[in-house]
């Protein structure tokens, strides 16, 4: 995500790669990307957690309603929870 030209990582989710390993992930990473860009046009809010080793900054994303956007995407399948563990594929 990106917000004023700052790289934001969304805490706690795992999304599916745009470039990612198999057609399936990129059709899951372009369904997430599509219904982000819908949960975030109106305006979203920041609580800032520091930055990832990226150095994006890290944080809770929320909606103009106050909706957690990650709990908003994993809810709706688009996403899994990220809590640091290793990442599983989203081709199998």
């Amino acid at each position: 995500l990106k917000c004023g030209g700052e790289r934001v990582r969304v805490m706690g989710l795992d999304a599916p790669e745009m470039h990612g390993r198999c057609p399936r992930e990129v059709r899951q990473a372009r369904a997430a990307r599509a219904r982000m860009s819908v949960l975030v046009a109106g305006g979203i809010t920041l609580q800032p957690h520091g930055r990832d080793r990226y150095r994006r900054l890290l944080a809770v994303v929320r909606d103009r309603q106050g909706r957690d956007v990650a709990a908003v995407l994993i809810r709706e399948s688009l996403a899994r929870p990220y809590g640091g563990e290793r990442r599983r594929s989203w081709c199998g």
